[in-house]
């Protein structure tokens, strides 16, 4: 994988880095946006807020939605777009807020070792915890768990998807990166780092190996990803999609040349990876000229209907 160009150190100057910049209009509805301070076990003392609709359906499904460095759970409810989704179709939505500071600002933790153990300590238990608090409190379908984020957040669900497959059924991934890229903390500023840079470019088989060890003993279906990214991001760049995309392949044992491509959208190249049982694993969606600002219009929808909502 190529290098980042220099152009990379004069982005990753500004503070929203690993943000969104999307405005979207929230919900007109009475529902409000909650914070829960008593979600159960923190170890990575995150913050939660939930948003339950008027409509909520009985037993709803729930969808984990989560920011970049330098947001919040409030900001993303604001600026995503899955709101107004969960207002239209029932669901509700957990929006965690990361705590971990970075030189970009709060982001969650994709580096330390806890990070990249099942039940290791750090961000990926804490969401966890608040997906158990949603189906106690909501009465929420386990089955019927989702998982979503924007950069930072994107790389989060990756952990997610990789650490914990028999939680969530389905994740869609905004300008992320491979699970287990990052060596350390100091690996993660864009400018230095390793994982983006292109130096941790790996096999295929050697990105698949490191979610299947991610929990080892499990043996049932593997959550289903859809992956997006701009081909103009220069801070995380474009090439880290087909990374991703290399690793969630392998995981299902699909081939890495997709099995059809469409355009759902102008701007919006989609390769679909199908298995032999007719299901799309892995969808791989590259925004024509799309910088670091994802999700864009439309774009929550399209999770949220691959999700199966």
């Amino acid at each position: 994988m190529t290098r980042i160009r220099a152009a990379i150190a004069a982005v990753a100057g500004a503070l929203c880095i690993f943000t969104t910049g999307v405005l979207v209009p929230s919900s007109a509805s009475a529902a409000q946006l909650t914070e829960v301070t008593d979600f159960g076990d923190n170890p990575g003392g995150l913050r939660m807020h939930a948003y339950v609709p008027d409509n909520v359906s009985e037993q709803p499904a729930v969808v984990v939605a989560m920011h970049g460095c330098g947001g919040s759970g409030p900001g993303f409810h604001q600026q995503s777009g899955f709101a107004p989704l969960a207002d239209q179709r029932g669901f509700v939505v957990v929006y965690p807020t990361a705590t971990k500071s970075t030189a970009m600002g709060n982001c969650f933790d994709v580096w330390s070792d806890a990070s990249k153990r099942r039940g290791g300590g750090s961000d990926p238990a804490s969401i966890v915890s608040m997906v158990e608090y949603a189906e106690r409190q909501y009465g929420a379908d386990p089955q019927q768990v989702f998982v979503t984020g924007s950069s930072s957040g994107g790389m989060e669900t990756n952990a997610l998807l990789a650490l914990y497959p028999d939680v969530f059924r389905a994740g869609t991934v905004f300008m992320g990166v491979p699970f287990n890229c990052f060596a350390n903390e100091a690996d993660f500023p864009p400018t230095v780092s390793k994982c983006v840079n292109g130096s941790m470019d790996r096999t295929p088989q050697e990105w698949g190996d490191a979610v299947r060890q991610a929990y080892p003993e499990h043996t049932g279906e593997r959550p289903r990803v859809q992956l997006w990214h701009g081909t103009n991001d220069t801070l995380v760049p474009y090439q880290l999609l087909g990374e991703s995309t290399d690793q969630w392949t392998n995981v299902f044992g699909l081939d890495r040349s997709p099995t059809s491509t469409d355009q759902p959208r102008q701007g919006w190249q989609r390769e679909n990876f199908t298995g032999a049982d007719g299901v799309t694993h892995v969808e791989s969606i590259s925004v024509q000229g799309a910088g670091h600002n994802l999700p864009s219009e439309g774009m929550a929808a399209a999770a949220v209907e691959f999700f199966g909502l």
